[in-house]
C-alpha cells in the first residue's frame, strides 16, 4: 500500500471517530471556525452555576461579565453607554394565583377556569383588579388595511372582551400577518373596536410547547420596560390564555365548537365571529417589583474614512428564564441552544476577526441583548436608543437558538424576501453549498419573535437564519421533537447531541454575510414591495 492511500486511509478513520463522538462532528468544519470554541462558550452560558441567566439575575450578571472578558481580549472596543454596558430598567409582575380567578357566567350560572389546567391570566400586561365583560369571538383578532382584512367589521367590542384564536388567514403574507399579531399592533387594533381585553385561544397546530409545561411556569415573573414611552398596551384590563382542551367552554351555545374554529384556523382559513352567551369575571393581585440590567455592546472598527462611521449589528440575546418550575426533577432551565448558542456565536466571531483579520471599511458592532425572553424588551430599548448614531446602522444580523442539531444542508431566513440583504444572506449560504428558504412555518410566526423585528421597527433591514430540515425529510421531525421536548425545558443543556460542523459552518456564513455587508459600497435597500420599507422612509 502507498504511504499515500495509507494516510487518506487514516484520515478516513479519525474523520469516523469524530462523526461518532458528542458532540458529533458531520464534516470538517470551515477555515474559519472548527466548533469547539464555539462549545466551549455554550458550555460556560449553560453551566447550572448561571442559574439559567434569568434577566436581572446573578446569572446573567456573571454571563455579562464573561461575555465582556472575552470582548476585551479579542481586541473588540467598548461601545455601550458605561464602557460595554448599556443598562436598562425594568418593571416585574408576578401573579398571585391564590388571590386570582377567572369565571365564566352564562345564564346567571358560574363556572369557574381553574387557572393552570384551564386558564393563565398573563402579566405582561398589567390587568385590572377586577373586570367582569361579555365575550365576542372576533377570529383571528386582526386588523391589516393592506390587504383590506378587518376581523373587527361589524362586531360590537365596546366595552367587552375579545376572544381571538391565534394564527392569521393564509391570504395574509407570513411577514405581515405576524407584524399585526405582535401585542403592541394587535392591542391597537382591539383598542380602537372598544375592547376591554382579550382573551387567546392557542391553535393547536402551532404550539411549540405543550400545555402542560406552558402551564407549569405560568406564575413566572414577566417583565415590561419601565419608561413611559413604551407603554403599548394603555386600557388593556385583562389578557388571558385559554387551554386548547378546555376551550369549548367558552362555545358552549353558541352554535359554533372550538373543534370547529381550531380545524379552519390549522389550514388558515377564515374564521367567523360572533358574540359568546357568556360573561368572563377576573380578579386579579399581582405583585410588582423593579429590576436592572443592561445590553451588552462592542464595537470592530471599520477602516475606510468615509464608511467606519457605518455599522453592521450583529445581535444575540444573553438571557434566558432562569430557575423554574422543576422537569424531571431539574430546576434549571440552562438555554444552552437558547441562546448560549447566539452568545457563543458573537464571542467566536469577534475572535476570529482578531485571528484573521479583515480591513474592514465599515465597523461591525456586537450587541448582546437581554430581556429577549420576556418580549424582546433588550433590543426594543437598544433600537429606540442605540449607543451609536441611529442612522448610522445599516444592517442587523441576529442569532437566536440557531439549533445546529442536523448536518447543515438547508437554512431558513427570516426576512429573506423583505430587503437586498436577505438575497445576500441567499449568495453567501449558496457559495457554501447551503440551500436557501423562507419560512415554512408561518403559523409560529418566528419573524417577530426575536430581536431582529426591533431594528426592523426603526427601519433597519435585517435577516435572523435558522439551520433547518428540508421539508420532507425524516429531520423534520428531529426539529418538532427538539422544540416538543427541550424549548425552554431544563434538557436545553450541554448534554444534548450537537452537530460541531454545521456550528462551524454556519458560523462561516454568518462572518461571510457581514464581511460583505462591512465591504459594499451600498448599504443593504428595503424592497419596493416590503410592508417594513415604510419605517425607514418614516425615519
Amino acid at each position: 500500500m502507498k504511504v499515500g492511500s495509507f494516510s487518506r486511509l487514516v484520515l478516513v478513520v479519525l474523520l469516523i471517530g469524530f462523526v461518532a463522538a458528542r458532540p458529533r462532528e458531520s464534516a470538517l468544519a470551515a477555515s474559519d471556525f472548527d466548533g469547539q470554541s464555539w462549545w466551549s462558550h455554550v458550555k460556560f452560558f449553560a453551566d447550572d452555576k448561571l442559574e439559567g441567566r434569568d434577566t436581572g439575575s446573578r446569572g446573567e450578571r456573571e454571563a455579562e461579565k464573561y461575555a465582556v472578558e472575552q470582548l476585551k481580549k479579542a481586541g473588540a472596543e467598548p461601545a455601550g453607554e458605561h464602557g460595554f454596558y448599556q443598562p436598562v430598567k425594568f418593571v416585574s409582575r408576578q401573579i398571585v394565583e391564590k388571590d386570582s380567578s377567572l369565571t365564566l357566567i352564562r345564564d346567571g350560572k358560574r363556572e369557574p377556569l381553574v387557572l393552570g389546567e384551564d386558564a393563565y391570566i398573563g402579566t405582561r400586561v398589567r390587568p385590572a383588579p377586577e373586570v367582569s365583560a361579555p365575550l365576542v369571538f372576533a377570529g383571528y383578532g386582526l386588523k391589516i388595511p393592506e390587504n383590506n382584512y378587518d376581523d373587527f367589521a361589524g362586531l360590537d367590542l365596546h366595552g367587552k372582551i375579545a376572544v381571538i384564536f391565534s394564527g392569521s388567514p393564509a391570504q395574509i403574507p407570513g411577514a405581515l400577518a405576524a407584524h399585526y399579531q405582535t401585542m403592541a399592533e394587535r392591542w391597537k387594533a382591539l383598542r380602537a373596536a372598544g375592547a376591554v381585553g382579550v382573551v387567546t385561544l392557542m391553535n393547536p397546530a402551532s404550539m411549540d410547547i405543550p400545555w402542560s409545561r406552558i402551564a407549569l411556569n405560568r406564575t413566572h415573573p414577566s417583565m415590561d420596560l419601565d419608561y413611559p414611552e413604551f407603554n403599548e398596551t394603555e386600557g388593556d384590563k385583562l389578557a388571558a390564555t385559554i387551554n386548547p382542551a378546555s376551550a369549548e367552554k367558552l362555545f358552549a351555545g353558541s352554535g359554533h365548537t372550538f373543534a370547529e374554529i381550531a380545524a379552519l384556523g390549522k389550514d388558515r382559513k377564515e374564521l367567523p365571529h360572533f358574540a359568546l352567551p357568556a360573561s368572563l369575571e377576573a380578579k386579579t393581585r399581582v405583585d410588582v417589583t423593579k429590576v436592572e440590567s443592561a445590553n451588552i455592546v462592542a464595537k470592530l472598527p471599520g477602516s475606510d474614512p468615509a464608511l467606519k462611521d457605518e455599522y453592521v449589528v450583529l445581535s444575540a440575546h444573553i438571557d434566558h428564564i432562569g430557575i423554574g418550575e422543576p422537569i424531571n426533577g431539574d430546576r434549571i432551565y440552562n438555554g444552552a441552544m437558547d441562546n448560549g448558542s447566539g452568545s457563543a456565536l458573537v464571542l467566536d466571531m469577534a475572535a476570529s476577526f482578531k485571528q484573521h483579520p479583515e480591513k474592514l471599511r465599515r465597523s461591525i458592532l456586537l450587541v448582546l441583548v437581554t430581556a429577549e425572553e420576556k418580549g424582546l424588551l433588550g433590543s426594543k430599548y437598544f433600537a429606540a436608543h442605540p449607543t451609536v448614531p441611529a442612522k448610522s446602522i445599516v444592517a442587523d444580523v441576529n442569532v437566536d437558538m440557531f439549533l445546529p442539531i442536523v448536518p447543515l444542508k438547508v437554512l431558513t431566513v427570516e426576512g429573506l424576501a423583505e430587503s437586498s440583504l436577505g438575497d445576500e444572506a441567499r449568495e453567501v449560504a449558496q457559495s457554501l453549498g447551503v440551500k436557501v428558504q423562507p419560512d415554512p412555518e408561518p403559523l409560529r410566526n418566528v419573524f417577530v419573535r426575536s430581536d431582529q423585528y426591533n431594528f426592523i421597527r426603526h427601519g433597519v433591514p435585517a435577516v435572523m437564519m435558522d439551520v433547518r430540515a428540508e421539508p420532507g425529510t425524516p429531520e423534520v421531525k428531529i426539529f418538532k421533537d427538539w422544540l416538543t421536548e427541550r424549548y425552554h425545558a431544563p434538557s436545553d443543556d450541554v448534554n444534548q447531541p450537537v452537530d460541531l460542523a454545521t456550528a462551524a459552518k454556519y458560523e462561516e456564513i454568518v462572518r461571510g454575510l457581514l464581511v460583505r455587508v462591512a465591504d459594499d459600497n451600498g448599504r443593504p435597500r428595503w424592497k419596493s414591495d416590503s410592508f417594513f420599507r415604510r419605517y425607514a422612509e418614516g425615519n
